[in-house]
């Protein structure tokens, strides 16, 4: 889960799409083929439009964004999204994750959901470990594959929590029957909006490894926000190591994968997952590719 500077100071195509498969070792697509929108205020904000599904037909521009947090956007920012033109914003973040770092700055006319995704109390969890400067207990909660698992243990609690599901899917059926375009979020916009988006890819019959590259690509954007973050925390006198907070800053494919392998288990796969664990009839994956690919 995140951290921020501010808390520390067709239906054959989409059923061939939902084919589980693990994710790649790593991304190969490049930022400069997906349309990421710069702001001030916020780093991994992307138009979800361009990529080809197995039909040959093309997700379309200008329907659906992945964001991360949107409260510390400036006046410019706000009119960048206003260009936007949209309908509506999902905000994932939980209650405690919008005290610490704002609510979201939109567009007059933009209405705001809020459809909180629990993080597990992870979020809560890390301030703690930093705010106690103690290397001992930071190297205790985090070193190791401990940061990593950490992360694992949130995208098993996606397919596994039943309240989570009910988020992705509600989510889901709104980009279905959505008039405009519709923009979620999360924190930091990788874990969350990540499988948000890797979902809502296969769902429209986008080949599971460029969705998982479109997972990945949070790393690219997000670099360099969260290497400041850390040398932050280091200047700050609050970790001797803030090295340890990079599993939980980063998205990995393993992490990916926990969520998919839960799936399996407990769906026999991501079309049981979609269908019995979110409740999605053919119908409105059907509706999904007609609002969103041509």
């Amino acid at each position: 889960m995140p951290l921020t500077r501010r808390a520390l100071l067709s239906t054959t195509a989409a059923t061939a799409a939902l084919t589980l498969t693990a994710p790649p070792a790593r991304a190969r697509q490049q930022p400069g083929s997906v349309r990421h929108i710069p702001l001030q205020g916020a780093v991994n904000v992307r138009d979800l439009g361009g990529y080809r599904t197995y039909d040959g037909e093309r997700f379309r521009h200008g329907r659906v964004y992945r964001a991360d947090e949107l409260g510390k956007l400036t006046d410019a920012d706000v009119t960048t999204l206003a260009g936007l033109r949209l309908d509506r914003a999902i905000d994932f973040r939980v209650p405690f994750e919008i005290q610490q770092n704002g609510a979201d700055r939109l567009p007059a006319g933009v209405t705001a959901v809020a459809r909180p995704v629990s993080d597990l109390g992870l979020y809560a969890q890390l301030l703690g470990i930093i705010g106690s400067r103690d290397p001992v207990r930071q190297e205790a909660a985090l070193g190791g594959d401990r940061g990593a698992e950490l992360m694992r243990t949130i995208y098993r609690a996606f397919v596994t929590d039943a309240t989570n599901r009910d988020r992705f899917a509600d989510t889901l059926r709104d980009l279905a029957r959505a008039r405009g375009p519709v923009l979620y979020h999360c924190t930091s916009g990788k874990d969350r909006t990540g499988w948000t988006s890797y979902l809502l890819l296969r769902l429209v019959g986008v080949p599971a490894t460029t969705a998982s590259e479109d997972y990945l690509l949070s790393n690219t954007y997000r670099a360099e926000a969260d290497r400041r973050t850390r040398e932050g925390i280091r200047a700050l006198g609050l970790m001797q190591n803030p090295d340890l907070l990079i599993p939980v800053q980063e998205v990995r494919p393993d992490y990916l994968e926990a969520a998919l392998a839960q799936a399996q288990a407990d769906f026999g796969g991501l079309t049981g997952y979609v269908r019995e664990g979110l409740g999605l009839n053919w119908g409105v994956i059907a509706a999904l590719r007609g609002r969103l690919v041509d």
